[in-house]
């Protein structure tokens, strides 16, 4: 049975969304809760070596224009949103020992892979929601992303790589051998930001140390960083982040979803585009102690939770995004 089924909002939570994020409610009556720290989930060495066509870039010896070029890149990280009515909170879950697990990463002009300063995308229709059709889920996703694309501030050209029916996805190739079932998955450059479509319950359990996270998590955003020879991570141009080589968006079909209403294709595609342009989980969460829901202040896109249909652009969103990418590809 899908869980969309089992969940109603009278659930008494810890962490989540109100049903009604328009209640009027007292200051004396929010508790603030804190999110867990983030975890660290070991799936031994995740580097692998790539070869990209036509892509001369800064870590790449030139060669001519047809050759390819051979790249080192490994999985560091995943950021999730939570359903409402779960009792769970999104969270980040690295793959590699970070140390304080507070590092930041983002895409380097020079190191594009697609052989070009735009943001390219794909969308891998091979893996589609069971509720829905491939062609609605897609067009929901391109809307999304072209809703990032919209921001004034920046420039990012964001283009779509056109499906053509190939395997893909790098981290379901990574996660294959910890489940029972064949995920797919290729061990190949697509695009920068891959939303590589819809898993089942054992993929998403994957992502929590208590094996359970099919039962909350709506998607994931996985981030593949480059590596020197030595399994390092790179900044090359030495701005204290990671240096991304790209960005897996994978959605859960353990849960029921629509399009236009909850779970909203649209709404969490907006969300895990925004981690994959690199923007991490914002607001602060509060319990109300007379109702026992939680609220998010201030209310965005980016919050850990998921909260209802939400397809605008709100002011912190905004803002975030311009910090990451108003000078691109200059920075």
């Amino acid at each position: 049975m899908k869980l969309s089924k089992l969940i109603t909002c009278g659930f008494v939570l810890a962490i989540l969304f109100a049903c009604d994020n328009n209640e009027n409610i007292s200051d004396e009556t929010l508790i603030e809760v804190e999110a867990k720290a983030p975890s660290y989930i070991d799936l031994g060495s995740t580097t692998r070596s790539i070869r990209v066509k036509n892509s001369n870039t800064l870590l790449s010896k030139p060669k001519s224009p047809n050759a390819a070029q051979t790249y080192k890149v490994e999985l560091l990280m995943a950021e999730y949103i939570t359903a409402e009515g779960t009792g769970e909170m999104g969270n980040t879950v690295f793959f590699k020992n970070v140390g304080n697990k507070q590092l930041e990463g983002d895409f380097v002009p020079g190191l594009d892979l697609d052989g070009t300063t735009d943001i390219s995308y794909y969308v891998d229709d091979n893996r589609p929601s069971a509720d829905l059709a491939a062609a609605d889920s897609h067009n929901a996703i391109d809307r999304a992303m072209s809703t990032w694309d919209d921001i004034t501030c920046s420039d990012l050209g964001i283009f779509e790589v056109p499906y053509d029916g190939s395997d893909t996805g790098f981290i379901a190739a990574i996660f294959n051998p910890f489940v029972d079932e064949d995920l797919g998955g290729s061990f190949e450059y697509i695009s920068d930001v891959m939303h590589g479509g819809w898993l089942q319950a054992a993929f998403f359990d994957l992502l929590t140390e208590e094996g359970d996270g099919s039962q909350f998590i709506l998607g994931a955003t996985f981030t593949i960083v480059f590596t020197d020879n030595n399994g390092d991570l790179i900044d090359l141009d030495k701005n204290g982040k990671f240096d991304v080589a790209w960005r897996e968006v994978y959605y859960n079909d353990t849960f029921e979803w629509k399009d236009g209403s909850r779970f909203d294709v649209e709404t969490i595609a907006l969300h895990e585009s925004g981690h994959g342009l690199s923007q991490a989980h914002f607001g602060t969460a509060f319990l109300s102690g007379g109702n026992e829901v939680l609220h998010f202040s201030p209310r965005a896109v980016m919050n850990a939770a998921y909260s209802g249909v939400q397809t605008s652009i709100l002011q912190t969103d905004n803002a975030g995004h311009c910090s990451n990418w108003s000078s691109w590809p200059k920075n």
